[in-house]
């Protein structure tokens, strides 16, 4: 007698509480780990932050949805909040991403490409570094989703829900030209596409998506050299052609999905071995084609973008480009899955799902004792702003408005843990942050903060071209939180006095 694993029983028996367990422990891992482990936000997001803190209609960072969302989060919760905002990203991606394949593959088959996409790097590891690319994921599939009602259902009322979707993923990202390309183009490649538009609710979305986008067409009208900096940023990985590093991430990001579909296919299974079945009713042509186009088109232009233009732009994170990839497999599996090596597959899913943010978790505490290598979100954040605030207010009698940047990332962080929540002033690329200026600086007084790399505590050429009265003080060390084998946290600091202040 073959028996029947209990995970195989629940995607039978109860597919939405399997998609919804599966979703929220992902989430809440993925949230827990930053909350506890991390002493300093990842990657850009104080940068981010000190952008969103203005609310201006755009940055050199592109449109301005994720700064101001990522700020809203972050004046009601704190850190704390922005990390649950990426993880709401996530879950409301992966919600849209079960509700379109409910229509086009049936409930069972949906969970089967959601439990997939939990091998996709993009949708797990990098999440808790909130930005352009994760706000990205819930709209780019809510549009897939609103389409397919729209056009694929004839529920004409989706149209104002796609104009909606497609204008805030144009005010997150610019890669939401590539979907909104795509979707065009499908519109008019299919007879049900081409009649829609004899209908006067596609016209009507497409004013509502302009008013959306309005203020930022503005912005991007007057400030076109800054979008095109961010159109244009190179590859992280120099060493690499920007396709060929795109390419390599691609295939990279779905390592853990093809593991999946490998140890559940029949691949070297005994003849005569039996497996769970999970069926489904046959997949319309339409559905079929909208899946297979709208999977492998976003990615397939990225890299011919990123290949003519020799730059990766804004497409250095994968994720809006591979959402429909899960469900494009569990299409092209067929009416009957058929789940081999059972066991294996639960314990190599729950192993996806547990051992990144476990393995994150625990780096945060062992690398230093291991390695040299310096994490940022291991950086003493609250003693830096804590210290530089305290300092400029004792010497002034005033609160600390402006800090300028020797150094982006680190002004950044500084500025986000301050309590006054000082500006940033990117004193190598003044044009960055036109909430202030030198001279706001210089009359307001402020923090001058570099990175140090002697004893002395030598600002940057620049930093002291741009302000040759400023004396740089002995370097300020600090002891992270896990200090391991790692040698002291050392910056570089300078008080400029406000021009009325007595010295």
């Amino acid at each position: 007698m073959h028996y029947v694993s209990l995970i195989v029983e629940f995607l039978r028996g109860r597919p939405a509480a399997v998609f919804w367990a599966a979703a929220l422990s992902q989430a809440a891992l993925w949230f827990l780990v930053p909350a506890l482990f991390y002493s300093a936000p990842p990657g850009d997001v104080p940068i981010l932050l000190a952008v969103g803190h203005h609310f201006t209609l755009g940055s050199y960072l592109g449109p301005p949805l994720a700064p101001w969302l990522g700020e809203l989060a972050f004046r009601i919760a704190g850190i704390d909040g922005v990390y649950l905002l990426s993880q709401a990203c996530i879950v409301l991606a992966l919600w849209a991403v079960f509700m379109l394949g409910r229509s086009i593959v049936g409930m069972r088959h949906a969970v089967l490409a959601v439990l997939l996409m939990t091998g996709i790097a993009a949708y797990n590891v990098p999440s808790p570094n909130f930005g352009a690319a994760i706000l990205a994921l819930p709209f780019w599939a809510l549009a897939l989703l609103h389409y397919w009602r729209a056009l694929g259902e004839d529920k004409r009322g989706a149209w104002f829900l796609l104009a909606f979707d497609l204008g805030c993923l144009l005010l997150t990202t610019y890669i939401g030209l590539v979907l909104c390309a795509v979707l065009l183009l499908f519109t008019l490649a299919t007879g049900r596409g081409r009649a829609s538009l004899r209908h006067i609710e596609p016209w009507c979305a497409l004013v509502l998506l302009a008013i959306v986008i309005f203020p930022h067409a503005i912005w991007l009208a007057r400030q076109w050299p800054q979008a095109v900096a961010a159109l244009t940023a190179s590859a992280p990985n120099a060493s690499l052609p920007p396709a060929a590093w795109l390419a390599l991430v691609l295939l990279l990001s779905h390592l853990g999905a093809g593991l999946l579909v490998m140890l559940a296919s029949g691949w070297r299974v005994r003849k005569r071995e039996r497996a769970p079945e999970i069926d489904r009713n046959p997949v319309e042509p339409l559905g079929r084609r909208y899946v297979y186009a709208l999977a492998l088109a976003p990615a397939a232009i990225a890299l011919a973008l990123v290949a003519a233009q020799r730059a990766v732009g804004p497409f250095d994170r994968v994720g809006p480009l591979i959402v429909l990839t899960g469900l494009a497999v569990i299409v092209a599996a067929g009416r009957r899955i058929h789940l081999y090596r059972e066991n294996m597959v639960s314990t190599a899913w729950v192993g996806l799902l547990t051992l990144p943010p476990l393995a994150v978790a625990l780096a945060t505490w062992m690398l230093p004792w291991m390695s040299s290598a310096e994490l940022s979100v291991g950086q003493p954040a609250s003693a830096m702003g804590q210290f530089f605030a305290d300092s400029f207010q004792r010497r002034t009698g005033q609160p600390l408005q402006i800090i300028g940047s020797g150094d982006d990332k680190l002004a950044s962080l500084i500025a986000l843990s301050a309590p006054s929540r000082p500006d940033v002033y990117f004193a190598a690329r003044p044009d960055r942050s036109p909430w202030t200026s030198a001279a706001a600086l210089r009359a307001s007084g402020g923090v001058l903060v570099w990175r140090a790399t002697d004893t002395a505590g030598t600002p940057p050429p620049q930093l002291k071209a741009e302000f040759p009265d400023m004396v740089p003080e002995l370097p300020r060390a600090f002891a992270r939180p896990m200090q391991g084998f790692l040698p002291l946290m050392r910056i570089g600091w300078a008080v400029l006095r406000p021009a009325q202040a007595p010295r």
